[in-house]
């Protein structure tokens, strides 16, 4: 995604792993219009997603794949651990068992790089015209194909909370919010602000005012 000099170097030490193929892009497009552009080249059954600044465990791709194939689910997530920088980690976050959209539009805490969802669920996924919002619209795209996502208990990620500094951003973020649910879940007023109030609620039991 147009990566500074020191990503490129630290890319281009391990783009000759077979195992490994790297797409750089000549212009910064987002981390919506990255990972939609990943999952047309990938070749692979299972799509998994890694932001750059969350951290991986040990062997979570492997447990993860274990645990979908054992119970032959389409969509999973992890637990993960909010950090804010390397001596700030706050408790873990154990998502409920299982979400579908009805539950995801109450409790968003599935993180994006805990998931692994079958590549077929992610045809024709669209972007959406808000970049703070590509997330939650991919889940709810991908929800509305299923019955419900499953959640392995255990804690794969470290996930780091991003700085939200401008109040006029967090309010572009309701207008976003509010936009998927009414036009694209088709929500009813009612519903648009139980969704939204219930989604606030949990953001700052979990994270606190970030």
């Amino acid at each position: 995604d147009n990566s500074n000099f020191e990503t490129i170097n630290i890319l281009k030490k391990i783009k000759n792993n077979k195992k490994i193929k790297i797409f750089f892009l000549n212009k910064n497009k987002g981390d919506g219009y990255c990972r939609i552009f990943g999952i047309k080249k990938s070749k692979s059954k299972l799509i998994a997603f890694i932001d750059s600044d969350d951290i991986w465990k040990r062997n979570k791709l492997k447990i993860q794949y274990n645990f979908m194939k054992k119970n032959n689910f389409s969509f999973s997530y992890t637990n993960y651990t909010p950090f804010k920088n390397s001596r700030h980690y706050l408790d873990t976050i154990c998502p409920p068992k299982k979400l579908n959209l009805n539950l995801f539009i109450r409790d968003t805490s599935i993180a994006t790089s805990s998931m692994m969802i079958n590549k077929k669920l992610l045809n024709n996924i669209k972007l959406s015209k808000s970049p703070n919002f590509e997330d939650y619209f991919l889940k709810c795209q991908v929800l509305k194909k299923i019955n419900f996502a499953y959640c392995i208990q255990k804690n794969l990620l470290n996930y780091r909370i991003k700085k939200k500094s401008l109040s006029k951003s967090k309010l572009r973020n309701v207008y976003w919010f509010w936009k998927i649910n009414r036009e694209f879940n088709k929500l009813s007023f009612l519903k648009s602000i139980i969704s939204l109030s219930s989604v606030s609620y949990n953001s700052i039991v979990k994270y606190g005012f970030k």
